[in-house]
């Protein structure tokens, strides 16, 4: 395995609500795409070597400690050095690109709190993936990079910038109380002026404080709750309503592996509990601006006489052509690099049932669907009634022959459930005769062919013999109650077959064949969340919530979560993710309120 220079929880996030740049605990930014969070890379040293694009900024010490945080209720966040010759620290953050016409902007200051220290810079972004040949130039008191067909970029300071090679590069000394900026963006950004630095400063503060505290949530664990709302909200675009599923691609979920994928893109399923985390906590305009990008994809769906696909651009565009990036070594060696995503491809039946509760809790705590909304809606269920029944890749979007999955059945039971209940509530016009028979029909064939009688517990595939972590969605979707005998049995055997110390993996690779990629993973953080829950809801709650309080100690310093954990509680995968932190926040509210002694089993 290649060394690893900077580990996948070394880093913190930053972010405009148009991209997002990941910063390593060293100081140095070592992922960034820009302009947008699909655009390609132009930093990109966390998936193969520094010459691969970075911006590193340190002092010079040898033996020093350092930290991470943010500024509280923001993302703003703060590195600091700890060391004999004294404390210094940076600020780093991206002001709100909320009009079109601006790009996307990072600002570093760095601060001398006390003592003396000498700084070291490099600044040196490899264009298109870290394809391109870049150049750099040195211009007054800025350096600008290009590069044959790309868009021009560039580094301002309000210290001296010299060029070497395809780099800016600096050093200079700060004694207590003083301090540099630099400016990194669109070669057409305005020059560097301090008096507006701070005031994009205290804009972008009160920005994201003014944000966090409209969350209504008053519960334990308020601080790792709120973090999980701020990820949530860097992952959602100001320009069009999409919830991107993590902020990076490329990242294994082993290392030296090859399942390596690209996130930058909006899932329905991912995007669809984004928007139930968020509205849980008072976050309604996130959901209406949500509804109404899916509504668009819908209606471009409908419009070609196409099913909802899984996946969509940011953008609402339908396609994310897959390819690898044979010039990138890979985050600890682990090759393929993947940029873009084949799953977009694949019929996945348990989306309409995530979109489906998404639409319907939008309608409970927001704005009453509107006509044409309800159409599209309608259309979509008639859609379920008919090919519920079908094979296909599943929720872990498995790349061999499609098969039925119980978590696929389950949610098309949710999308009849869901459309019922609306329709009933708004008193809309549906055929309700046929929409009933249907989701009592699919409720029917999960009793009879997904339980297994001999082994005395629900299975992941129509009349198969094993586990999926998914299962743990049947009492959180209230398919099952969270008490019913048959289900504490299965998840009795999923804490057996598949939980180590509170960490839950999604299957067992080698008792499921549609899965035939090579390797191994870790386990997954939102199913070990989604396990927390349900032993809460089976009125487990002290071991629920001794392993809730374990999984928050497998956080990053800063509380962000990848995808997965290693044996060792490391984070694997793409980062940070959505769907960790929404299974967060889902876990915190339900175990808050039975341990308060209240009984929120059947609240949404």
């Amino acid at each position: 395995m290649t060394e690893i220079k900077r580990k996948i929880e070394d880093h913190g996030i930053i972010g405009d609500l148009r991209t997002c740049a990941l910063i390593a605990c060293d100081g140095t930014i070592d992922y960034f795409c820009w302009p947008n969070l699909d655009s390609p890379s132009i930093f990109s040293a966390l998936l193969d070597s520094d010459a691969a694009g970075l911006f590193s900024l340190a002092p010079d010490w040898q033996d020093c400690r350092r930290q991470q945080i943010y500024l509280p209720d923001t993302n703003i966040l703060q590195t600091r050095w700890l060391a004999r010759e004294g404390v210094a620290e940076m600020t780093d953050y991206m002001p709100l690109c909320d009009q079109e016409d601006r790009q996307p902007r990072i600002i570093r200051r760095i601060k001398m709190v006390q003592g003396e220290a000498r700084f070291r810079l490099r600044c040196a972004p490899v264009h298109d993936y870290a394809r391109a040949k870049t150049h750099a130039q040195l211009r007054d008191n800025h350096v600008e990079f290009t590069a044959e067909g790309q868009p021009g970029l560039r580094l301002a300071a309000t210290c001296e910038l010299q060029v070497e090679g395809g780099a800016a590069v600096s050093e200079f000394t700060l004694k207590s109380g003083q301090h540099a900026e630099f400016m990194f963006g669109s070669v057409d950004d305005e020059h560097l002026d301090e008096i507006q630095t701070e005031t994009c400063f205290r804009d972008t503060l009160s920005y994201w404080r003014n944000w966090a505290k409209k969350s209504t949530y008053r519960g334990r664990w308020q601080e790792m709750v709120n973090r999980s709302a701020l990820v949530l909200k860097l992952l959602t675009s100001w320009q069009h309503g999409s919830i991107a599923a993590a902020a990076t691609f490329g990242l294994p979920e082993e290392h030296g592996g090859e399942r390596n994928w690209d996130y930058r893109a909006s899932w329905i399923r991912d995007a669809s509990f984004s928007v139930y985390a968020l509205m849980r906590l008072g976050y309604v305009t996130e959901a209406k601006r949500f509804t109404k990008w899916v509504g668009r994809c819908v209606e471009n769906s409908q419009r070609d006489k196409e099913k909802l696909q899984v996946m969509y651009r940011l953008d609402s565009g339908t396609e994310l052509q897959e390819s690898e990036l044979l010039n990138l070594s890979g985050y600890a060696g682990s090759t393929p690099v993947r940029i873009g995503n084949d799953a977009w491809r694949q019929t996945q039946l348990d989306i309409y049932g995530e979109l489906m509760d998404a639409i319907y809790l939008a309608n409970k705590y927001g704005e009453a669907i509107s006509h044409r909304g309800w159409e599209n809606v309608s259309r979509m269920i008639d859609y379920v009634c008919e090919n519920w029944n079908q094979p296909d890749a599943g929720i872990w979007e498995m790349r061999g022959e499609p098969q039925h999955f119980l978590h696929s059945r389950l949610m098309c039971w949710v999308a009849l459930d869901r459309a019922l209940r609306l329709g009933i509530k708004r008193s809309l016009p549906m055929p309700f005769a046929r929409w009933d028979k249907v989701r009592s029909e699919i409720r029917e064939d999960i009793w009879q062919n997904f339980w297994n009688a001999e082994r005395g517990h629900f299975t992941s595939t129509r009349g198969g013999k094993y586990l999926d972590a998914s299962m743990l969605l049947m009492p959180l979707v209230r398919f099952v109650s969270a008490t019913d005998p048959d289900w504490i049995a299965t998840l009795d055997a999923i804490k057996d077959k598949l939980v180590s110390d509170g960490l839950v993996r999604r299957y067992d690779m080698a008792e499921t064949p549609a899965d035939d990629l090579r390797g191994e993973e870790g386990s997954f953080a939102a199913c070990s969340f989604w396990y927390v829950e349900c032993l809460a809801r089976a009125g487990r709650i002290e071991e629920a919530h001794f392993e809730f309080e374990k999984l928050l100690s497998y956080a990053n310093p800063l509380g962000l979560y990848a995808e997965e954990f290693d044996y060792r509680g490391y984070a694997l995968g793409n980062t940070p993710q959505a769907l960790s932190h929404l299974a967060l926040i889902s876990a915190a509210f339900f175990l808050n309120r039975r341990l308060s002694g209240e009984d929120p089993l059947w609240q949404p």
